[in-house]
């Protein structure tokens, strides 16, 4: 299984990131939002969690989204 949590996908990022999750509340909330979504992805392809293909397929274009959404603000201010 790839990780996909913010810290491995943007390693360059990883001090920002830490930064905007204690001072941007929007921020904070999308990488939460990101992470029950990124986690919710893995017990459904464990197997742990059973959902339908479009359920999946929704959960995992809604983590682009969001994905990109973040490196948008992590990179605003470069």
């Amino acid at each position: 299984m790839q990780k996909h949590d913010l810290h491995h996908e943007f390693p360059e990022f990883d001090q920002k990131i830490h930064s905007l999750k204690v001072s941007d509340l929007h921020f904070r909330k999308r990488f939460d939002e990101y992470h029950e979504i990124t986690n919710e992805i893995h017990r459904i392809e464990s197997g742990a969690e059973a959902t339908s293909d479009e359920a999946l397929n929704q959960l995992r274009i809604k983590r682009v989204h969001l994905k990109d959404e973040l490196y948008s603000i992590l990179t605003a201010s470069e």
